[in-house]
């Protein structure tokens, strides 16, 4: 088995998908997105999973490729928002590196918008994204080792203060494996 580097959950708008890549090249390792693994199995696009499939389907997929990717992502790894509603995910997250990426409502609104295409915000997605965060706020908080307010920070910000709380080595210090923490 090969443990990710780093491991990001967080709602939408979190900026899992955007830290994630920056956060890669700066460690100079890879970077993998479950939401895109899930997308690339069925040929189709999340939000079709949900229409034509059904939450629950999109929920096997979304665990299998979690499973799959913990497994075998040396790198930086980016989970869907709802991942950490499953038992069986937390219980893998268990002693990984992994970070809650905190955002308010609002920053969360700017960055994806009303409109996208996010089943579960589909409907009042203002009073869904509070409820959302209600139930999974203590689900992000309990796998997480470091938990990261993304609120007034730019992505480069989130991806420094990563790195910082992780005590990773970014991958332009030759004195030290590319974003590997240190083993006492």
């Amino acid at each position: 088995m090969t443990a990710p580097v780093v491991v990001l959950v967080g709602p939408p708008g979190a900026g899992k998908s955007t830290v994630g890549a920056l956060l890669a090249g700066r460690l100079g390792v890879g970077y993998r997105d479950t939401d895109a693994d899930i997308v690339g199995t069925a040929g189709k696009p999340i939000a079709e999973i949900f229409i034509e499939d059904g939450e629950s389907h999109f929920r096997e997929l979304e665990r299998a490729a979690v499973r799959t990717a913990l497994d075998t992502h040396p790198g930086v790894l980016s989970l869907g928002g709802g991942a950490v509603m499953d038992d069986g995910t937390r219980k893998l997250l268990t002693g990984l590196p992994v970070v809650f990426l905190d955002v308010e409502l609002a920053d969360a609104v700017k960055r994806v918008g009303l409109d996208a295409p996010r089943p579960l915000l589909a409907v009042n997605p203002r009073k869904q994204w509070r409820e959302l965060m209600e139930r999974r706020r203590p689900l992000y908080t309990e796998v997480a080792r470091a938990v990261i307010a993304t609120g007034g920070r730019t992505p480069e910000d989130v991806a420094d203060a990563i790195v910082d709380a992780l005590e990773l080595r970014p991958a332009a210090d030759p004195a030290h494996p590319a974003g590997r923490e240190e083993q006492a």
